[in-house]
């Protein structure tokens, strides 16, 4: 059996300010957004330039309780890993745009990493995985780039 997780769902304020974020501070690429009529809603996809795994699914909150949960969705533990081929370009060019860094870089047992905050303040990982690390060789099985 074949199975995948294809969409993680974050909750946004605001389509375009999440689409401007993901797009032009990581450099993700916007791979769908369709207009929706019920309650105003659009299908609002992203993923990182040159991946074909998971994406993130951009959800604006539309209930009050789900307001509560904007840059909050892990309960202020990491919440996503961007795994990147080159650690230091990535870093580097993140700073020089303004993206905050609450834990600087160290390596670790399992490569690089250095911990940002999104747009709204969800917490992330910012990974250069070593090439032995076991996500690498699924990576590598899937056809998978490791970004």
């Amino acid at each position: 059996m074949r199975q995948s997780i294809v969409h993680i769902a974050i909750v946004v304020d605001d389509y375009d300010e999440a689409i401007e974020f993901y797009t032009n501070k990581l450099n993700f690429e916007l791979l769908e957004d369709t207009y929706q009529s019920e309650q105003d809603k659009r299908w609002v996809v992203v993923a990182p330039s040159g991946s074909n795994g998971t994406t993130l699914l951009l959800a604006r909150a539309s209930k009050p309780v789900q307001r509560d949960f904007i840059g909050n969705q892990s309960g202020g533990r990491v919440f996503l890993f961007l795994n990147t081929d080159d650690f230091w370009r990535d870093y580097n060019r993140m700073t020089e745009i303004g993206i905050e860094f609450v834990r600087e870089p160290k390596k670790a047992d399992y490569g690089m990493v250095a911990v940002f905050k999104d747009l709204y303040g969800n917490l992330w990982d910012l990974l250069e995985l070593n090439e032995d690390h076991p996500m690498m060789k699924r990576f590598s099985e899937s056809n998978f780039d490791g970004c």
